[in-house]
């Protein structure tokens, strides 16, 4: 069976968002069969950071990463999402 990692750049609203916060309510928020792997902290511009995350989720999914987009972006603290890489893994 294989799954997709999707990798995603999330900006926060708010230069004073608590990354860790916010990483721990987007897993809380993923849907059944998605999880997050690791995250990482980029720094952008003028204390300005962003999230990169490395989400597993079915291959099967309608709508490819539709679906992880929104969710995401529901997620109070998230300003935008957007999608770095796709990568099919075999398990």
């Amino acid at each position: 069976m294989a799954k997709l990692l999707v990798v995603l750049k999330i900006l926060p609203t708010d230069i004073n968002i608590d990354l860790n916060n916010l990483v721990s309510k987007i897993r809380e928020s993923l849907p059944e069969g998605y999880e997050l792997m690791k995250h990482d902290v980029l720094p952008i511009a003028f204390g300005l950071n962003a999230l990169r995350l490395y989400v597993l989720m079915p291959e099967e999914e309608e709508g490819g990463t539709e679906k992880l987009e929104e969710t995401i972006k529901k997620v109070e603290g998230v300003s935008e999402v957007e999608v770095e890489m796709l990568h099919r893994m075999s398990f």
